[in-house]
């Protein structure tokens, strides 16, 4: 499996996994699905893009950007998808390790992650093992998609 910075090539199974995402209302705070217009905009706005690639499939994906601005911006965020075929093939293990290398290539500080869900497990038990620090928990922060409302816990870590 090759962690590779994404090419425009790779946009519409990139758009398909995230969408998957987005439509399963358990991990990500977006509700718009994204266009091919709409997700060449999004991915190129992002300060690195990469995919999980192997034999010329794409399995997944991470964004990273700022965090925040001015004196915040040392604080990066990253978004990580797998396609549902694939998840437990330790795929999300390989974007986070490779993200943590490109957020300090691209000059951040900090990796934080600001809205994990608290019962998705898999990523905190993830995250956790990488070496990242929960914040706290912020009751009822997330609206899941069927309209209940779940905690979640911020994590950081340094680079």
């Amino acid at each position: 499996m090759e962690i590779r910075k994404y090419s425009g090539n790779d946009l519409p199974e990139m758009i398909r996994i995230w969408n998957e995402v987005v439509e399963e209302g358990i991990a990500f705070p977006q509700e718009e699905l994204l266009s091919f217009e709409t997700g060449k905009q999004f991915f190129a706005s992002q300060t690195y893009c990469a995919v999980a690639e192997e034999n010329g499939r794409i399995y997944g994906l991470y964004i990273l950007h700022p965090n925040n601005v001015g004196r915040c911006g040392h604080i990066s965020n990253a978004s990580y998808a797998v396609s549902s075929e694939s998840r437990g093939k330790h795929i999300g293990e390989l974007l986070v390790k490779d993200c943590l290398e490109q957020a300090k290539r691209q000059g951040f500080g900090i990796l934080q992650f600001n809205a994990v869900v608290e019962s998705n497990v898999h990523a905190r038990h993830l995250y956790e093992r990488l070496g990242f620090v929960q914040l706290g928990t912020i009751p009822g922060g997330f609206r899941m998609k069927d309209g209940h409302f779940e905690n979640i816990c911020p994590y950081y870590h340094e680079l």
